[in-house]
């Protein structure tokens, strides 16, 4: 049955793309497909910049900047000289409006429920582990260990003058009796008591004290105000969320391999990271230091990866409003990323072609194996830097986490399909209609 909506939609969507293609050919004449072509090489010419400028040291990344800013600033210039910036930019916004239109009929005609929350009672002993320098002292800042209290858990503030473990102080709380484990810090270390949570059966509360927050964010929680996560304890709920294996460790993100896991061993990265990325980053493409990387996705070969990423469930679909998000975390899947960009012309397709580019693979899986020729490679689990041995598995434990989640949080983001012309057309055609005397053959079989 279609969902209300979805075919107008759709029909709004294919409207503006040929209201784009119309404007370029009407007010330009022979001048339409120049400006899609001048774009387009702008585009391609950019590309190619970015990837000198990152690939390269010396004259060469200055000058690769200097193409990846001149590009874009030559296309604008050419449009506003020939009077074509009008038109391009009409074309730009139908253009984006058939993507968005697109997007939600897509949607809409095939819905998907969110993650299903469970009704549980409150914790009676619920104990917090906090770190008080994660997210620049957001756990001072909004005094979350004065609140917590108030509302009745036991606070166990980390000393980060000295090394801990978490894991160990985890599962000490639970042998004392904790009913509940919760975390206010970075999603390296709620990934380690997430994990004594599961492996114990009891519930586990995220607290949004940490910098970026990414396992936060797809829970659909407040990033803006921890406190609101502590709500959870007297008015919550519960969601049933998988978790993500690699050897013998616990993730709640993601497990990098490749060019950016060995960016993050240098003991500069913390304090430097974008210079220390742009010193590494040559050696890592181009160079011997690069360590390339052959993976098994569920019987798919990736030969010769630079980067790979694997996540505890799949990404959103390539999107600027919706990429770095994961809509589900129940979906008992691996998302998988893969890139492999060896020049300019593979970097221009990427910018062109984007999630259709021969050098970049994205799958999902159930089980990812890495191969490398080295007896260990850098590996950054939720951001921690480690070293495995090869070769190196990642797996899925679906539905083993229970997390405990205010009733008021802002939500997590709605699926955003890959949108598919072809879909898009059949979704916009009118209905079929009963071709004549199929009623009557009908008639005549549920007689007999």
């Amino acid at each position: 049955m279609e969902m209300a909506g979805a075919r107008p939609l759709a029909r709004l969507s294919l409207l503006c793309a040929l209201a784009a293609v119309a404007i370029l050919l009407a007010f330009t004449g022979e001048g339409g497909p120049l400006i899609l072509v001048i774009g387009l090489a702008g585009l391609v010419v950019a590309a190619a910049g970015v990837w000198w400028a990152l690939a390269h040291r010396g004259v060469v990344r200055w000058a690769g900047a200097l193409l990846a800013v001149a590009a874009p600033a030559a296309v604008l210039v050419f449009y506003a000289r020939t009077g074509l910036w009008v038109v391009a930019l009409e074309s730009l916004l139908l253009g984006g409006a058939a993507l968005t239109c697109g997007r939600a009929a897509l949607r809409r005609a095939r819905p998907e429920r969110g993650m299903a929350a469970i009704a549980r009672p409150a914790p009676v002993r619920p104990v917090l582990i906090m770190n008080p320098m994660s997210g620049g002292g957001k756990v001072g800042r909004f005094g979350l260990v004065e609140e917590a209290q108030r509302l009745g858990a036991r606070v166990l503030l980390l000393d980060t003058a000295v090394s801990t473990d978490v894991a160990a102080l985890a599962r000490r709380a639970v042998a004392e009796g904790a009913d509940l484990l919760g975390v206010a810090g970075g999603d390296g270390t709620q990934s380690l008591v997430a994990a004594v949570a599961a492996a114990h059966d009891l519930p586990f509360l995220v607290i949004s004290a940490g910098t970026r927050n990414h396992f936060a964010m797809d829970l659909g929680l407040d990033r803006a105000d921890p406190t609101r996560c502590l709500d959870a304890l007297t008015d919550g709920e519960e969601l049933r969320v998988d978790l993500g294996i690699v050897a013998d460790r616990t993730f709640v993100n993601t497990v990098s391999f490749g060019a950016y896991a060995q960016i993050v061993q240098s003991p500069d990265y913390r304090a430097a990271k974008a210079g220390t990325a742009l010193n590494a980053l040559p050696d890592l493409l181009l160079g011997d230091q690069g360590e390339r990387l052959d993976v098994d996705v569920d019987g798919t070969r990736l030969e010769s990866q630079q980067a790979l990423l694997v996540s505890n469930n799949p990404y959103a679909a390539v999107d600027p409003l919706t990429a770095g998000r994961r809509p589900r975390l129940d979906r008992g899947t691996l998302g998988v990323l893969g890139i492999r960009v060896d020049g300019p012309v593979q970097a221009a397709e990427l910018a062109v072609r984007g999630g259709q580019a021969t050098g970049l693979h994205v799958l999902t899986a159930h089980q990812v194996t890495v191969h490398a020729a080295a007896e260990t490679i850098p590996v950054a689990v939720d951001g921690e830097a480690l070293n495995l041995s090869t070769p190196v598995t990642c797996s899925i434990n679906a539905g083993v986490l229970r997390v405990r989640v205010p009733r008021g949080r802002p939500g997590a983001p709605t699926a955003n399909p890959r949108l598919n012309w072809r879909h898009l057309v059949a979704l916009a055609a009118p209905r079929s209609r009963s071709t004549p005397g199929s009623g009557n053959r009908t008639g005549e079989a549920a007689g007999k």
